[in-house]
């Protein structure tokens, strides 16, 4: 299948042009944050030490800064000119320019990545890679770039959130089944930019990396606490908000919990040759 690669280029100029504001738009939501720590508890329990990991979709760097404090080396990548721009002074400002590198490249394209690894992992946050047509592509290309017993954890937007299906009661049917006609790709937008998203299910991406590497774990991500774009909710609802991570912690890993949240988080390793 050919890769939307005009998808591709709005995405980019989407995130470009937000890249400047998107740390203040969103380090104070209390539910990214949330949902951050979810997602480095999970990556954190499969690295080794001192571990050189890929990084796609880096955005602005704030995964990668955190990364290399933990002694990791990290090449970060994204397609988005102005998120490489603001990563890059964030590394700097950090002092962490000898264990980040940074390179403007899609992960459709990781075949002209500078460097070719191989890496001990590759991560990708926050449902960049939903942003393409061609995950299976993507997720093809991981073999060549991985060691032998490396890792893959991948954040994903799947075909169905549960809080979403609930917003019908709300009057929001639109948001509420945008999801379900994920296979034709759905319209979102960044301010006045639009561009495709994609929906994959759990099983997409265990499917096509079936021959070389094994599940690790699947967690579901907001299953019980709300997405972020539900505004306020921690502030207006404390008590709940506190219960329902208390609950969902209990809940991430078991049937269905981990296949209806906003996100889950997937983790496989790459086999070792039989000898």
């Amino acid at each position: 299948m050919q890769v939307d690669t005009k998808n591709e280029k709005k995405v980019a100029f989407a995130f470009s042009q937000q890249a400047a504001s998107f740390d203040d738009l969103y380090s104070g939501n209390i539910i990214i944050q949330y949902k951050r720590q979810r997602v480095r508890n999970h990556l954190m329990k499969y690295l080794k030490p001192q571990s050189h990991i890929l990084e796609l979709n880096a955005g602005t760097g704030e995964d990668a800064v955190f990364l290399a404090n933990q002694g990791h080396r990290v090449h970060a990548t994204d397609l988005s000119s102005g998120m490489k721009q603001k990563m890059q002074q964030k590394i700097l400002a950090a002092g962490l320019n000898s264990q980040v590198t940074t390179e403007l490249c899609s992960f459709t394209k990781l075949e002209t990545l500078s460097l070719q690894g191989p890496y001990d992992c590759i991560f990708s946050n926050f449902a960049g890679l939903n942003c393409t047509d061609g995950l299976d592509k993507v997720l093809r290309s991981f073999d060549r770039l991985l060691k032998p017993g490396g890792i893959v954890v991948l954040v994903i937007l799947p075909k169905f959130c549960l809080w979403e299906t609930l917003l019908l009661f709300a009057g929001k049917g639109k948001t509420a089944t945008r999801r379900f006609f994920g296979s034709r790709g759905r319209k979102a937008k960044i301010e006045s930019n639009t561009f495709t998203c994609w929906y994959y299910n759990p099983g997409f991406v265990k499917k096509t990396l079936k021959d070389n590497f094994k599940v690790l774990e699947t967690e579901g991500l907001c299953t019980l606490v709300p997405p972020s774009y539900i505004e306020g909710f921690p502030q207006k609802h404390s008590k709940i908000y506190s219960w329902l991570c208390k609950a969902e912690d209990r809940l991430k890993n078991k049937w269905p919990w981990k296949y209806v949240g906003d996100y889950y988080i997937i983790s496989l390793r790459k086999q070792t040759a039989a000898v």
